[in-house]
């Protein structure tokens, strides 16, 4: 199991390759030959990028779901819609689809920001919006997440 840390500003090129930082190369140095699943975030218009591990973890926990109720059937398929299995190729970049880029509305300027252990690939200024704390109230969310968390 890894834990990434960190926040990430690289440059998609034209092809739509991503290059990895070497910081967080470091990080991921002990699955960087395993393949990566790359797809839509569930709640926000960005992508998520899972160690192959983490996703099989994910993926035993969606088999145990009834597929003959019908929302569980539509749950699978939306969160696994666009879903591509990626590498890194040898120069440390990860290739990010069309209909993916245009989802998440990725221009050149990208933020990777490392959540636990999901790395999310954000359009910089989509980023920038969602950190923006004029939006929210961050002390009450704090609270409200993390309040409770020494009294289970």
């Amino acid at each position: 199991m890894i834990q990434l840390d960190g926040t990430y500003e690289c440059k998609l090129d034209s092809k739509g390759r991503l290059p990895m930082p070497s910081a967080l190369l470091k990080q991921l140095e002990s699955i960087s030959s395993e393949p990566f699943v790359i797809k839509r975030s569930v709640f926000e218009g960005c992508l998520e990028i899972h160690p192959m591990y983490k996703w099989n973890e994910m993926m035993q926990q969606l088999s145990k779901l009834n597929r003959f109720v019908k929302k569980n059937n539509d749950f699978i398929r939306m969160y696994t819609s666009g879903l591509k299995i990626v590498q890194l190729d040898t120069t440390n970049r990860l290739l990010i689809t069309k209909d993916l880029i245009e989802f998440s509305g990725l221009s050149k300027e990208v933020v990777i920001n490392c959540s636990l252990d999901i790395m999310e690939v954000w359009d910089k200024s989509r980023y920038e919006q969602s950190v923006n704390l004029n939006n929210v109230d961050f002390a009450s969310l704090a609270e409200d997440v993390m309040g409770n968390i020494g009294d289970e």
